[in-house]
């Protein structure tokens, strides 16, 4: 618990909270989006170094899963969706790029219909549905992204 407030103390772009002395709740100052998680369910902090040589956190859980802090944001796996190649993304991403999914989606959706454009949209809810089951794995809270989400699901219904 230490090396990890010690390392958000430091960062530029996280805040770190103890709560009962137990809980930890860290906040990305990008989106706002927080991450909380109990102490006791660490299992291990380990230091490590990007290509850039920039210094991150990789934090291990009990439970086997994984987020990686860095100096803005907090990292993790997206999850497996069907009909989706995971090796096209990357291995780790954050909720910023929800933001960047959301933006490709409505930019498809802005444009005159064109045989693949389907496909693209559909391969972008895929994307976005596999970041967004990621985050809320390791415990983000984005119910407002997943309404956000289910809302297109019904206005593309309701225009076909």
């Amino acid at each position: 618990m230490l090396q990890i407030n010690d390392f958000v103390a430091k960062s530029a772009g996280l805040k770190s909270r103890v709560e009962d002395a137990k809980l930890i709740r860290i906040r990305q100052n990008t989106d706002g989006k927080a991450i909380a998680f109990n102490i006791a369910d660490l299992e291990e902090v380990i230091p490590r170094i990007d290509a850039d040589g920039h210094v991150f956190l990789q934090v291990n859980f009990l439970s086997g899963k994984k987020i990686l802090l860095t100096e803005n944001l907090i990292g993790f796996k997206p999850v497996p969706s069907r009909g989706l190649d995971l090796s096209k993304l990357p291995k780790v991403v954050t909720t910023p790029d929800l933001l960047s999914v959301v933006e490709a989606i409505e930019d498809s959706m802005g444009t005159p219909p064109a045989p693949s454009q389907n496909d693209e949209l559909d391969l972008l809810k895929r994307v976005f549905d596999s970041v967004l089951r990621g985050a809320e794995a390791v415990g983000f809270d984005i119910t407002p992204e997943r309404l956000w989400l289910q809302s297109l699901g019904r206005n593309s219904k309701a225009s076909a």
